[in-house]
Parts: C-alpha cells; structure tokens; sequence
C-alpha cells in the first residue's frame, strides 16, 4: 500500500506559476507516476506522466508550460506549472501505477483567476 500525498495548491493570478509536489509513503522507484486534474463539471484528465525511466508525456494544452519530474530518492513527484490560464483551474491529483497496484492522492486544488 502506497499513500501519496499532493501539496503545493492554491490561488495564483494568470500567467503566474506554481510548483506541485506528491509524497509517496513509500518507494516509487518501479511506479510510473502521473498527474492529473478536474475541473468542476468536466471529466478527470491526464496531465502529464513520468515513467519509472523518467520518459514524460504531456497532454497537448499543456506542453512547454508544464513540468513533470520524480526525485526516488525522495519519493516525491513534482509538476512545475507555469504561464497559468484560467482553464488550469481545476483539483489536481497524483497517481501512481505499478503491475500490482494504482494509487491515487486526495487532490489539491489550483485555481488560477484575478
């Protein structure tokens, strides 16, 4: 059992940044991990993955204005979120999948308005 915990939410102005960050109770080292966001009324989406090789893929409105990267030594996944539009308003939530198992954080909301 893995427990991830999101942090690093809260209220920016557009075009601003902020920086998410996932602890996982345990090793990650063999889970691909992965953010991924919803917005009030809409279906949860990926954001942005990170397999256990480190190779990342990004959802198309986000490229070149989001980051993801994985420290296993500190079993923490980070999302970078720069250039922040109001459509990135949303709760974003932390997932890690391996061959035996998926888990999923609780959620921190961002919301980007003036």
């Amino acid at each position: 059992q893995v427990q991830l915990v999101e942090s690093g939410g809260g209220l920016v102005q557009p075009g601003g940044s902020l920086r998410l960050s996932c602890a996982a109770s345990g090793s990650i080292f063999f889970f691909a991990m992965s953010w991924y966001r919803q917005a009030p009324g809409k279906q949860r989406e990926l954001v942005a993955h990170i397999s256990s090789g480190s190779i990342t893929t990004y959802v198309d409105s986000v490229k070149g204005r989001f980051t993801i990267s994985r420290d296993n030594a500190k079993n923490t996944v980070y999302l970078q979120m720069s250039s922040l539009k109001s459509e990135d308003t949303a709760v974003y939530y932390c997932n890690a999948r391996s061959p035996v198992g998926e888990y999923w954080g609780q959620g921190t909301q961002v919301t980007v308005s003036s």
